[in-house]
């Protein structure tokens, strides 16, 4: 037993002497390899039964206790990972291997070892990272305006409708009885993931309810549609989609519905009993579709979905067949005017919006794939025929003269800056709300021009009827790190001292929660610029400064002191890690030598949003704090051994002078280097810019081989809905759970168990018989390793708990 612990503290002793020798080489911390050389002493007087071993492990656990509170103060996850198996190895010391009298040593050991493992347990009691206050609960606005189309029961709209606020009114579901809830049912829809599917395969869909159906897509295009009673399945429209290409994600997070014009719309609004299909209908991969049996005739109402291969189809919603009277046999080819078309690079991943006879439709563009990509072209299309109405192009922003579509002369800007988060829209304002992205590729700005810098990782206000901009609000300044505007903006009305203002809430990767007057773009919470760190490689530029919001939930910047590990060995190697890479602070250029970026490609905030509350003026968000890193490649080093898996790996960036490797900042462990949480939930006053509670979100459950709970605060993907009594439901975290917060404090109230990875946004409406029912598609998300599913999921109150 004796040789076996002497090897064991001289293996860990050698390893942490050498590697801290390193570390302190680079300007890190010394205590490390003095840590390595406490252990090789006493390993070395262990072996030879000295009596002396113990007390020299006392002396450095002490030591160890000192160095550990000044580099983390009293947090537990980071005492734990610098103490915790020195604990251990000081109770493997106290085994009977010493000196045969060595009793006042093995006490005064004990005695240490003791105190430190107490005080260290202690630390579980506090937690610096969170915020423990309370939202204001007065209704500030009883009557507000929430957005078109529908009622309270419905839920007509990705965001609920064209406001995006992600807020249901109804209020059966409370604080007091959501712990009762119960699955009402479950449905599957049978499209898994293929053999030739990219990495990021997910399931983002978030449902729309019209009538008493709820409409939604899968990662293959397949439209479905379901009783909102019982998840009966109605029909199934499954999209034959054409070449994959190289496509960098497969997903559809949801469809559009138009409800028709005059009686037709009313009539179509309320439902009628659609028609049961026996088989599914196909959209052939061409996008010349003939009238056959697949078209139903004109349609007075439509459901739309954008398909992986760059197509827009309009669907009846009682019979699931395509619409003949829209575009080519209800298929709306995407691709016409593209400047390169190259299969995958460029398709919609998020619904259109909606606005009056207009079908506003943005598009994801390929990040860092090649240089001559497909356009980031704003388009609009009248939603009866599908004929181009304007486009806006970031890279030709005054063109919005509907092109020619027959014409290959007439091409959009290759590249431009693209949206492919949902949009927004203020039909008594005229105005649709664009989140823009970056043009690719997004680590290199050599390649823009004078109006694509304008309008790059911005919001912009576009005219519905013209589609030209009347105001942008830019978030990022030469956009060097794909800090796309990732998610939906929010309208909603804000009570402030001057009176009632018409507000934009658009959240951001990099985390600030930008609050503007929507019909000027001004500020309504201040924005500040402040300088930026500089260098970059010699063909490109930094800006001098950055904007910043003065409601923000930014992350600290990283340290050395900040790293983590599940012991010292892996904190050390991300130490050097660490210090080996270039780090100044948020928006460091990226580099030849390796860049930290923080927050990383994932966002402080992504596709999913916040949720707001437009009656107590409220928000409810989940702030991610993930690192990543990026190396410019020479391209001649890069060739031949890109990956193009988007944001992770190795991307080629075609026919520019580098390539970019990224990817989360990670131990060799593969847990994250900079010390938990990495996930939050949170709840901010919208008209005071008041954080008033953050709390860690989400366990480990799943993402080790064990099934340990451990609440470190886990990165997710996703997005919440607020309802009407205060209660939120979100799922999201990397654990698989839907989980029902209370607005006001954060605090979880209920959690439901989940087959397979939450990554969508839930909904909630009323059924037929007016119960509350709150739904989420749980598939999994491919790029983050959740479980992968297929699962629809219903939950209501029992009959007898119900309103």
């Amino acid at each position: 037993m004796r040789i076996i612990i002497t090897l064991v503290f001289a293996v860990i002793g050698a390893v942490l002497l050498a590697g801290g020798v390193y570390l302190a080489t680079l300007g890190g911390s010394p205590f490390i390899a003095f840590s390595g050389a406490a252990l090789l002493l006493v390993a070395v007087l262990a072996a030879a039964r000295s009596p002396y071993s113990r007390w020299i492990y006392a002396a450095f656990l002490i030591a160890l206790a000192v160095w550990s509170w000044r580099e983390s103060g009293y947090d537990w996850w980071a005492l734990a990972s610098r103490m915790g198996m020195f604990l251990i190895l000081g109770l493997l010391l106290l085994l009977p291997i010493g000196a045969p009298r060595d009793r006042p040593g093995r006490i005064a050991l004990f005695a240490v070892t003791a105190i430190a493992g107490i005080a260290l347990l202690g630390s579980l009691a506090t937690d610096p990272h969170e915020i423990r206050g309370a939202l204001p609960d007065r209704i500030v606005n009883p009557d507000p305006a929430m957005g078109p189309p529908g009622g309270p029961d419905d839920w007509l709209a990705y965001g609920r409708t064209s406001f995006g606020q992600r807020f249901s009114p109804l209020d059966q579901i409370t604080a007091e009885n959501v712990g009762a809830l119960e699955t009402a049912w479950t449905y599957r829809t049978g499209d898994m993931r293929l053999p030739e599917d990219t990495d990021e395969t997910t399931y983002q869909a978030t449902p729309i309810k019209v009538g008493n159906t709820l409409y939604l897509c899968t990662p293959h295009n397949w439209l479905v549609a379901l009783d909102a009673d019982t998840g009966a399945e109605r029909w199934v429209y499954k999209a034959a989609i054409g070449p994959l290409g190289q496509r960098q994600h497969q997903t559809c997070r949801g469809v559009s519905y138009w409800p028709g014009e005059g009686a037709a719309a009313t009539a179509s609004a309320a439902a009628p009993e659609p028609v049961v299909l026996p088989a599914s209908t196909d959209h052939p991969q061409s996008p010349a579709v003939s009238a056959d049996a697949q078209s139903s005739g004109p349609c007075t109402d439509r459901i739309f979905m954008p398909t992986s291969d760059a197509h827009m189809l309009a669907l009846n919603p009682q019979t699931g067949q395509l619409c003949s009277d829209f575009a080519d046999n209800g298929a709306l080819n995407l691709i016409h005017n593209m400047p390169f078309r190259q299969a995958g690079f460029y398709y919609s991943t998020s619904p259109p919006v909606i606005v009056g006879n207009a079908l506003i439709v943005g598009g994801a563009v390929n990040d860092n794939y090649d240089v001559n990509a497909p356009s980031g072209v704003i388009r609009a299309y009248d939603v009866r025929d599908g004929r181009l109405l304007w486009n806006w192009d970031s890279g030709n922003p005054d063109a919005t003269a509907p092109f020619d579509v027959t014409d290959p002369t007439q091409t959009y800007t290759p590249s431009s800056p693209n949206s492919w988060a949902p949009l927004s829209a203020d039909p008594a304002l005229g105005l649709v709300y664009v989140p823009m992205g970056n043009r690719t590729p997004d680590q290199l700005g050599m390649f823009r021009n004078e109006a694509e810098e304008t309008y790059s990782s911005s919001v912009v206000a576009l005219d519905a009827a013209t589609g030209q901009a009347r105001w942008v609000r830019q978030f990022v300044h030469h956009d060097l790190w794909d800090m796309d505007t990732p998610a939906q903006p929010t309208l909603l009305d804000l009570d402030m001292p001057e009176g009632r203002v018409p507000a934009l809430v658009v959240p951001t990767k990099q985390g600030d929660v930008y609050v503007l007057n929507r019909q000027t773009g001004e500020p309504i919470l201040p924005v500040t610029e402040r300088p930026a760190p500089q260098g970059t490689i010699p063909e490109d530029f930094a800006a001098p400064t950055q904007p910043v919001s003065a409601l923000s939930f930014e992350p600290e910047p990283l340290t050395e002191q900040k790293m983590w590990g599940a012991t010292l060995i892996d904190q050390m190697l991300c130490r050097i890690e660490f210090r080996k890479l270039r780090y100044e602070g948020r928006y460091t250029p990226p580099s030849l030598q390796g860049t930290i970026v923080h927050p990383g490609n994932f966002g402080v905030f992504n596709w999913g949003g916040i949720a707001v509350d437009p009656r107590r003026q409220v928000m409810f968000g989940m702030p991610l704090q993930l690192a990543f890193t990026s190396r410019l490649v020479p391209a001649e080093q890069a060739e031949g051994r890109a990956t193009n898996s988007g944001e992770q790996g190795l991307n080629s960036n075609a026919g520019a002078p580098y390539a970019v490797e990224m990817g989360p900042f990670l131990s060799p462990l593969g847990v994250p280097c900079q010390q938990p949480p990495w996930g939050f939930v949170a709840g901010a006053d919208l008209r005071t810019g008041e954080i008033a509670w953050k709390r860690r979100n989400g366990t480990t459950m799943d993402m080790t081989p064990l099934p340990l709970p451990l609440p470190l605060g886990m990165p997710g993907i996703g997005g919440p809905v607020i309802t009407g009594s205060g209660v939120v439901f979100m799922a999201a975290a990397v654990d698989n759970y839907l989980r029902a917060y209370d607005l006001t404090t954060g605090r979880e109230l209920w959690r439901g168990r989940l087959p397979a990875g939450g990554q969508a946004t839930p909904m909630t409406y009323l059924d037929s018989q007016g119960r509350q029912t709150v739904v989420l598609v749980a598939g999994g998300h491919g790029s983050i390793g959740t479980d992968l599913g297929d699962h629809v999921l219903a939950w209501r109150l029992p009959a007898a708990t119900g309103n």
